[in-house]
């Protein structure tokens, strides 16, 4: 099963650094990076810039379409009203089957802003878990959300607590 998390960084170019590493894990076989997306809110800016990582592994990829629709959903439906707002919320029902959810939009649009930036990433076959928790452990990030059971989601936020 493919792993959906959400990481935010407190600068523009966090998500970029991350991403980077993450790709670097998967080159070393310990991680398979599905698909991933980053936003990038330089300061300054009026909305964030969004780009796809075109799907390294293929299968389990989501899909421009898909990253379009989410970021349209998260970022962009606040600025054009809520006419259009009523008409996507209702095309979001479908996205709660992959966890996300209104609750999910609402804590990714509060928490990233200006001078942010968030990584979204699909990752699956984490062969030493542990390795990959300490290899992203020198990088200064908030875990918004992930798709995996309760237990390992408070497990993984837990060893990336601030000390």
């Amino acid at each position: 099963m493919a792993t959906l998390s959400v990481l935010k960084f407190n600068d523009p170019y966090g998500a970029d650094r991350v991403l980077l590493a993450l790709q670097g894990l998967q080159e070393r076989e310990m991680i398979t990076l599905e698909d991933a997306a980053v936003v990038s809110w330089p300061e300054g800016n009026k909305k964030p810039t969004t780009r796809q990582l075109h799907s390294t592994a293929g299968a389990g990829a989501l899909g421009g379409a898909f990253w379009g629709f989410l970021f349209g959903l998260i970022f962009f439906v606040p600025f054009l009203g809520a006419a259009i707002g009523a008409g996507m919320g209702a095309m979001s029902g479908s996205l709660a089957d992959v966890g996300i959810s209104d609750e999910f939009i609402k804590e990714v649009r509060e928490k990233v802003t200006e001078g942010s930036s968030a990584l979204f990433a699909l990752t699956s076959g984490a062969t030493a878990p542990e390795r990959v928790i300490d290899e992203l452990r020198q990088y200064d990030f908030e875990i918004i959300s992930t798709n995996l059971p309760e237990e390992q989601e408070n497990k993984l936020r837990e060893a990336f607590a601030q000390e």
